[in-house]
């Protein structure tokens, strides 16, 4: 068994896509040595800037030969038949075996040298690599033809054991040279085998195991930063693309002014990230502090004292560009500010950000005001929506556009508003993602939800509705944005009904505008001055929904739209969260329930009810008596409730049918007694007190199912009995809709 080395090599690779490319080449290199009939086991790939690097160990020498057997025609097939046969195999008449009146070929094939066989594959995985972009170079690159790479290729290292793999593309030949460190040692060097290529690249200053460069520069940041007496703030994915951009990494503290300080610390840290790849360090307090750790590429004679000073130099110049924004912004109130949103475009259809901004601001107003958000001053909801897009005009926020939000938030304490808005324009984003904090300052959960909602109802009302795998507008991160908000901040609103308002009040102004061209004259009559007025006077005069001439949904259809959509995002989330889907459709079937907060208590309880014996058992006994009832059609007489009594007990009456035996008596005190405990229950949200007066009634109807025959000759003891299954059913469907229940 033998190793094998493969290097490619060229100029820098983009950090970004050197994880990608480790991955191309390790799905590459196993289709072609699968193809030749190479089982391989764990390979070795690794990456620098300036090469990737393959270790294949255990290889075969040879191939093993196989013998393959191809079924062909029969043997009193048509001659054209047969010849097609013989000109697939390439074998003759008499070389076929005639089993049964069939014709078999029985094909022996030779093995191959690996050595051979990686000689083919080499230049069919170069040509085969898929990179995110590349490119053609050199007198050849005119033709569509000639060799891509990310940059251009420059050498290849190709050894099996230690003899040399031949092998050519692109008039480069596979040899035993590669090269190292481009300043510490910029000559060849020989390779001999897998075995010695790592330490040979290490002596010349080349790490090529990228992961081992990145626990160089993770720890060495840290160890440089914690003997200054800071901290390093982890930044894995800085971590990464430094060793992306480094063979040989050596990490460096260095300070900058502490004047740059007073910007606020996530624009510091920005500039030097996105910027200057530094990492920033906080000090003992755990604030940001005056220093940065830059990776450099070199040991340095003079342990980097002026790569220090070069990278300082050019840090001062980014974070004096920050301040510029910084100071230039405050000199403007955010109300200014927003009055420039009218400039950007939102979508075609739905107008620009200002439109959206007087949207959310009514909405958030309106969700305080009715105390669908607990403990939310209106005003305040309706000051922050109005300011919460302002920063997107800011040079800062023009400048780093992941600062949106954030940057409003300072910019609003700068001018002294309250900390209720401040913190509303900071977070109104949130949550972004699974993970990301969600806010529960009232203020904040007001505008963040009036937002999202105010987006979902938008690109819906107008089609643009997620398709598949596309989601473009990000609409399924806003729902699951919505639904954490309403969850985590106990928000207890009818979703229907708000949606339909709020699709009124997303195309008011496309209704409008359609009708005021049939009657706008009539408008114009009453003293309408707004579009407000003229809508309601429209609507008004029209008594009923108007009918949109508009490319937009119909509102109520849009809201509908919209809250299958919530319900099924709602279905994923609680799946993820170990709660069964099933169960969220029997409550929702029962239709009317749409305040999610009591939809997710009733489904919590029910999950909790249908894991007990008795909620299986009771499951089994509705799907028996809906079966029943479902073949009996219409011949059932329902059995009269009893009298509800002054202190809320049920009285127990006599059955209405003389007939009745003392199980079928039995079974109706229980319901007399369970339904309206459990519609009771369900009206004042004691979901485990429901599931509870449900489960009383599985020891009746098991005892029902067991003791009595339900279509008895008698028909009208049969029809009291299919009423006393109907009553139960009933009572059942009071809770949840058992027949969605899986099981």
């Amino acid at each position: 068994m033998t190793d094998f080395l493969l290097e490619l090599r060229s100029e820098e690779i983009p950090a970004r896509m050197q994880a990608g490319a480790r991955a191309e080449l390790d799905k590459l290199f196993r289709a072609q040595m699968s193809a030749a009939g190479i089982d391989v086991g764990d390979l070795s790939i690794w990456s620098t800037p300036r090469r990737l690097a393959l270790i294949a160990r255990d290889l075969p020498e040879a191939t093993a030969a196989v013998s393959e057997e191809l079924k062909g025609p029969r043997s009193s097939a048509p001659p054209q038949a047969l010849e097609g046969f013989l000109r697939k195999t390439g074998l003759t008449q008499d070389q076929l075996e005639d089993r049964d009146g069939v014709y078999f070929a029985v094909i022996d094939k030779p093995g191959r040298a690996t050595a051979q066989l990686l000689a083919e594959a080499i230049p069919a995985i170069i040509r085969a690599f898929a990179w995110p972009k590349s490119m053609r170079w050199g007198k050849d690159s005119a033709s569509s033809e000639s060799l891509r790479w990310v940059r251009p290729l420059s050498g290849i290292v190709a050894i099996f054991g230690e003899e040399l793999v031949p092998s050519e593309i692109g008039g480069i030949a596979a040899g035993f040279a590669t090269r190292g460190h481009r300043f510490h040692c910029p000559g060849e060097i020989t390779i001999g085998s897998a075995l010695d290529y790592a330490e040979k690249l290490r002596a010349c200053h080349v790490i090529v195991d990228h992961e081992e460069r990145q626990a160089i520069i993770r720890d060495g940041a840290a160890k440089a930063a914690a003997d200054a007496g800071l901290t390093l703030v982890a930044d894995e994915g800085l971590v990464i693309e430094n060793a992306g951009l480094t063979e040989w990494p050596v990490p460096l503290l260095g300070r900058f002014d502490e004047a740059f300080l007073e910007v606020p610390p996530e624009v510091i840290q920005l500039t030097a990230r996105v910027n200057q790849k530094y990492f920033v360090v906080n000090d003992a307090a755990g604030k940001l502090a005056n220093g940065f750790v830059c990776t450099a590429n070199i040991a340095a004679q003079d342990g980097g004292a002026e790569i220090v000073a070069g990278n300082r130099k050019v840090l001062a110049a980014r974070l004096s560009d920050a301040r510029f924004f910084w100071e230039q912004d405050r000199k403007i109130k955010l109300e200014d500010h927003a009055k420039k949103l009218d400039r950007i475009t939102f979508h075609e259809k739905l107008g620009t950000v200002a439109d959206k901004v007087e949207r959310v601001a009514k909405l958030a107003e309106w969700l305080a005001s009715e105390g669908i958000v607990p403990n939310c001053d209106p005003a305040l909801a309706r000051q922050a929506a109005e300011l919460a897009k302002a920063d997107l005009v800011t040079e800062m926020v023009g400048e780093f556009p992941e600062l949106q939000g954030l940057m409003g938030g300072y910019y609003a304490r700068a001018e002294g508003l309250p900390d209720a808005v401040a913190d509303a324009i900071r977070d109104h984003y949130k949550p972004v993602g699974q993970g990301d904090d969600v806010p529960t300052a009232p203020v904040t959960v007001a505008v963040a939800l009036a937002d999202k909602l105010d987006t979902l109802v938008g690109f819906f009302g107008y089609g643009l509705k997620p398709t598949g795998s596309k989601d473009p507008f990000a609409l399924r991160r806003a729902a699951i944005s919505i639904l954490q908000l309403i969850e985590r901040g106990g928000i207890r609103v009818h979703l229907r009904p708000l949606l339909f308002r709020l699709s009124l009040a997303c195309y008011q102004q496309a209704i409008a505008r359609a009708y005021f061209e049939r009657f706008g004259k009539v408008a114009d009559v009453f003293g309408a001055e707004s579009n407000d007025e003229k809508y309601d006077l429209l609507m008004r005069l029209q008594g009923i929904e108007p009918r949109l001439e508009t490319d937009a949904l119909n509102p109520k259809t849009a809201a509908s739209q919209v809250l299958e959509f919530l319900i099924d995002r709602l279905k994923v989330q609680q799946r993820e969260a170990g709660v069964r889907h099933d169960l969220i459709d029997a409550v929702f079937a029962l239709g009317g329930e749409n305040d999610l907060v009591r939809l997710l208590a009733r489904v919590n309880a029910l999950q909790a009810f249908m894991a007990s014996d008795d909620g299986a058992n009771l499951l089994a006994g509705y799907k028996r008596a809906a079966n029943i009832l479902k073949q009996a059609g219409k011949d059932i007489v329902i059995p009269a409730k009893a009298e509800i009594a002054g202190d809320g007990e049920p009285t127990i009456a006599a059955p209405d049918f003389a007939g009745a035996t003392d199980i079928d008596k039995t079974l109706l005190t229980a319901l007399d007694s369970a339904e309206p405990a459990a519609s009771t229950a369900v009206a004042e949200e004691r979901f485990t007190d429901a599931m509870a007066a449900l489960a009383s009634l599985r020891a009746p109807i098991d005892a029902f199912f067991d003791g009595v025959m339900v279509n008895d000759p008698d028909e009208t003891l049969r029809a009291y009995r299919l009423g006393l299954l109907a009553r139960f059913t009933g009572a059942v469907h009071g809770v949840a809709d058992f027949s969605k229940i899986e099981g």
